[in-house]
């Protein structure tokens, strides 16, 4: 779910502008599933710039609190939605934590880093969606510690339905800033794409693996 439309449209334009987000359909990248794809999505980038991530991190505040109220703490799933986490954590005026991908092999062996309370509500952050895995894998997680999860919220999503069917499946509703056919829009009004380019864009949306092939 797109939370504001004027302000997906300019979540995208920065990330265009930063060259956060590049699109190659004639040169597709290669995915580390192996999967080949027309665009290339780095919003850690935003960082870098102070205008930008000042404008992103309310973005998510805003969001958090319209959507799921204040929660009691804000947790950064590894590694990109750890620095946003903190931002916006301190946005907030919460406490933050963050999820490992996996629990340490050594120490204490947790896989929940920080300090928080069972039954505590948490929203967690992440940078962006492809097939939702990874954010499912972060949500059990935090859930198997004793949170309670409202929900998450990323800056961009590919919109993949493998990712709205695994969210649903863990019963966690997610919210992003902008999304792949925003960014499509706004990258074909900024000229950065032609027309002629549309329709394998939004081929590869639909199927990405036969697209690959």
């Amino acid at each position: 779910m797109i939370l504001n439309k004027e302000k997906a449209l300019k979540v995208a334009e920065f990330l265009l502008q930063i060259k956060a987000v590049k699109l190659s359909p004639n040169k597709p990248f290669t995915w580390a599933s192996s999967w080949k794809s027309p665009i290339y999505c780095d919003t850690r980038i935003s960082l870098s710039y102070p205008n930008i991530r000042t404008f992103i991190r309310q973005a998510y505040a805003e969001a958090i609190r319209e959507h799921f109220g204040k929660p009691d703490v804000i947790a950064g799933v590894a590694t990109g939605g750890i620095p946003q986490g903190a931002l916006i954590a301190q946005e907030l005026g919460v406490p933050f934590i963050y999820v490992r991908n996996e629990a340490k092999g050594h120490g204490m062996q947790n896989q929940v880093e920080g300090y928080f309370e069972k039954g505590q509500k948490v929203v967690v952050i992440e940078d962006l969606i492809s097939t939702g895995g990874s954010s499912v894998k972060a949500i059990d997680a935090l859930k198997e510690a004793g949170l309670e999860v409202k929900g998450l919220i990323a800056v961009f999503t590919y919109g993949f339905s493998m990712a709205e069917k695994a969210f649903k499946k863990a019963d966690c509703p997610f919210l992003t800033l902008t999304s792949y056919d925003v960014l499509i829009k706004q990258a074909l009004k900024q000229e950065y794409i032609q027309e002629a380019d549309l329709a394998s864009l939004k081929e590869w949306k639909k199927n990405p693996d036969v697209w690959s092939n």
